[in-house]
């Protein structure tokens, strides 16, 4: 009875994985009605088999394989077709403008003024006057283009020419040497272990984790059993 249940468990447990990864990477928030909708319905029916006896692991894993394959052909047209992709998944509508509420568009959208005002917070923006367009993407989330005026200021804006600075390539992530993102930075395994050497280490195996950024510097964070080793 109980290797019943570990098998079909974990049976059920990598299917309802495979089928997430094959419906794309997105996080809960990111996704459209129709694949929420999806997503709620594969996990209820995984659970199906494990909460009733006389379910047979295949009445949960083939209503799930053919959940995907739906959203695999909505997915498709929706890609293909503008006029479907705006039936399924709705159109992005104006709230704000020109700090100024759109409440047509609100009520359209069952959006009441609370749930703008939270949203608003949560983006650190205090004044409805201050945001020039407010937009309600179709997840729900709210886009805000801010008034010049209130925007931060950059190098730009004052006239500062800057370097170029692109994403730092890991190296090290818990003491596992990453050799594809030295080839990438045109570096290899000696130049590492001298670079260690020089801060004190000498295994890669003592490093949590070390990064190399744009301008070819690297940071190091040591594990913390090999600080307290050493000062041991």
């Amino acid at each position: 009875m109980f290797i019943n249940i570990v098998w079909k468990t974990a049976l059920l447990y990598l299917t309802v994985v495979l089928s997430m990864r094959l419906m794309g990477k997105r996080q809960i928030g990111q996704l459209q009605p129709f694949e929420f909708a999806i997503a709620v319905m594969i996990s209820e029916i995984a659970a199906f088999p494990l909460t009733d006896e006389s379910k047979n692991i295949m009445h949960g894993i083939i209503p799930i394989f053919i959940l995907v394959v739906c959203q695999f052909i909505v997915s498709v047209i929706s890609i293909k077709s503008v006029r479907a992709r705006e039936i399924i998944c709705g159109r992005p509508r104006v709230v704000i403008k020109n700090g100024t509420l759109h409440e047509k568009n609100l009520r359209k959208e069952l959006y009441t003024i609370n749930d703008l005002l939270e949203q608003l917070r949560i983006c650190n923006v205090h004044n409805i006057s201050d945001v020039e367009f407010g937009i309600l993407e179709t997840n729900g989330e709210l886009s805000m283009v801010m008034k010049s005026q209130k925007r931060p200021l950059t190098p730009a804006d004052l006239g500062i020419d800057t370097e170029y600075e692109g994403p730092s390539l890991d190296i090290i992530i818990d003491g596992v040497v990453h050799n594809e993102n030295l080839e990438l930075a045109d570096l290899d395994t000696n130049w590492l272990i001298e670079q260690l050497k020089s801060k004190g280490w000498s295994d890669p195996k003592d490093i949590f984790f070390a990064s190399l950024n744009s301008k070819g510097e690297l940071y190091i964070q040591p594990k913390w059993k090999a600080v307290k080793k050493r000062k041991c």
